[in-house]
């Protein structure tokens, strides 16, 4: 009886720990100490092609079809595209406004026409807006290793 006991007691403190935890970990575990806001990057990241970061932000949007990349606003209602590494991994495809920290590596890249309109079809935007895309676009990027969703 005094070991069910004690065995009880430990579940239960075990449990309400998990129950303090207000974040879901994707991909590789990573922590939010020292991350930079997302307003910040782009000014950060400058000529740099690449540039290894862990950033904080609000999510815009997110892949509706599985999740496998998210939009996080950066400054002056500008976005950001976070990808996931290899696509490893994916994010809840319902964290829209919510706060997310994410660790991994920002690019400045050109995102080509065929590509923005795979995005958008993504996003299921509509025919008329996918076929208005017709510019490359030239923007930072970033490649995530692993993700922390605020609930």
């Amino acid at each position: 009886m005094k070991h069910l006991l004690t065995w009880c007691l430990a579940l239960g403190i075990t449990f309400g720990a998990m129950a303090q935890d207000n974040y879901s970990y994707h991909g590789k575990k990573i922590t939010t100490d020292n991350a930079i806001p997302a307003s910040q990057l782009v000014s950060k990241i400058g000529n740099q092609k690449s540039l290894p970061a862990k950033v904080e932000g609000t999510v815009e949007s997110v892949c509706k079809m599985a999740g496998c990349w998210m939009k996080v606003k950066t400054t002056d209602g500008q976005t950001m595209r976070v990808t996931f590494r290899d696509y490893g991994f994916f994010v809840p495809k319902d964290i829209v406004g919510k706060n997310v920290v994410f660790e991994g590596t920002a690019q400045t890249t050109t995102t080509s026409v065929s590509e923005l309109r795979h995005y958008a079809e993504d996003a299921k935007k509509s025919k008329e807006e996918i076929a208005a895309i017709t510019e490359p676009e030239k923007a930072v990027t970033f490649v995530a290793d692993g993700v922390i969703v605020k609930k």
